[in-house]
């Protein structure tokens, strides 16, 4: 008898069938499927209306960060299904891929993934499904990061350097992930004071609530100025702004940017940084042809970022694959 076929397609999130008859919507704007799922709370994959009665296939952690996020909206009711299990995904707090067994075909989702283990979070351990539908951000070959503790001890040895150690610096990464990694890395340093803003201090508080961790930082506040010793850890997006760069000039404050495109030396020079460091909570590329080994899947269907170029290269192993486009038809459509 054939297989089931999940008709995995990109239309508002990520979409595909059960066996059961049942439509599984995972990481959409306005949720409308069956199981409305949601893998994380970062602002591409945040629902921007929550489906009729507020449920979601998504882990607690995820529904407070989302509710912090979306402030106008109810707050998500976290529930589960029992075709589709969560598995933590080691991208941010309380992200978590998505594995549908409906008895003929196991489907597994990887969101946003990251395999190494990073600070407070455990990389995803990836199971075997036959179809996997995974994401490609740094799916070319010359995404590769540094081995993680080298990577932290560089970032450290930057932080600590008697050259800028009696100047503040400031830090710039994503508010959630980056921001809460920093915070953790930054207790590991000789910097006197770890400042932040309010957005991120109320990401800090839901993570806080749902890992054994603390974050203590203060509360940036533009009266009281800064020290000597600060380290001023803020949102990516605040980076390039007109009050930032004056707290730069003001303090002459060094400037560091923390992402995987910090791999391509571009980077710092196109977001005026003086340093970039490759810290990320994706996958590289060999880590991701790694999990797509490990999963050992009959289909791979890739998504954002470089998915062409990941799908190329995984036929060219030997895959059946291909990159997920949006509203784009399979025969299974008619």
């Amino acid at each position: 008898m054939t297989a089931h076929d999940p008709n995995v397609r990109l239309r508002d999130g990520v979409v595909f069938d059960l066996a059961t008859g049942e439509t599984v919507v995972a990481d959409a704007a306005e949720p409308a499927g069956d199981v409305n799922a949601l893998t994380h709370a970062h602002g591409d994959h945040l629902y921007d209306r929550l489906p009729a009665g507020g449920e979601l296939v998504c882990s607690s952690c995820t529904a407070g960060l989302a509710a912090a996020r979306r402030r106008e909206e109810p707050r998500p009711v976290p529930t589960d299904h029992p075709r589709v299990e969560r598995l933590p995904s080691g991208h941010v707090a309380g992200s978590t891929a998505l594995l549908a067994d409906d008895g003929e075909q196991r489907v597994l989702y990887t969101g946003d993934v990251s395999t190494r283990d990073r600070c407070y979070l455990d990389g995803f351990e990836p199971p075997e499904a036959d179809v996997l539908v995974v994401e490609a951000t740094y799916g070319e070959p010359d995404y590769e990061f540094p081995p993680q503790a080298e990577l932290e001890r560089v970032i450290l040895d930057w932080l600590d350097d008697p050259e800028r150690l009696d100047r503040p610096v400031l830090l710039f990464g994503y508010a959630l992930g980056r921001a809460q990694k920093l915070q953790a890395l930054l207790r590991r340093s000789d910097r006197d004071r770890v400042l932040t803003t309010d957005a991120v201090q109320r990401l800090n508080t839901v993570v806080a609530d749902h890992y054994d961790v603390s974050f203590p930082a203060g509360t940036y506040d533009a009266e009281a100025g800064l020290e000597p010793g600060d380290a001023v850890v803020l949102p990516a997006q605040l980076n390039g702004l007109d009050f930032v760069k004056r707290l730069a000039e003001e303090y002459d404050a060094p400037t560091a940017g923390f992402s995987g495109w910090a791999v391509d030396r571009s980077y710092r020079f196109a977001n005026d940084l003086d340093a970039a460091f490759p810290l990320s909570d994706h996958c590289d590329f060999g880590e991701l042809v790694g999990l797509v080994e490990a999963v050992d899947p009959e289909r791979v269907y890739t998504q954002h970022g470089s998915a062409a170029a990941l799908a190329d290269h995984l036929t060219g192993r030997g895959y059946e694959a291909r990159a997920l486009r949006a509203n784009q038809t399979a025969l299974s459509d008619f």
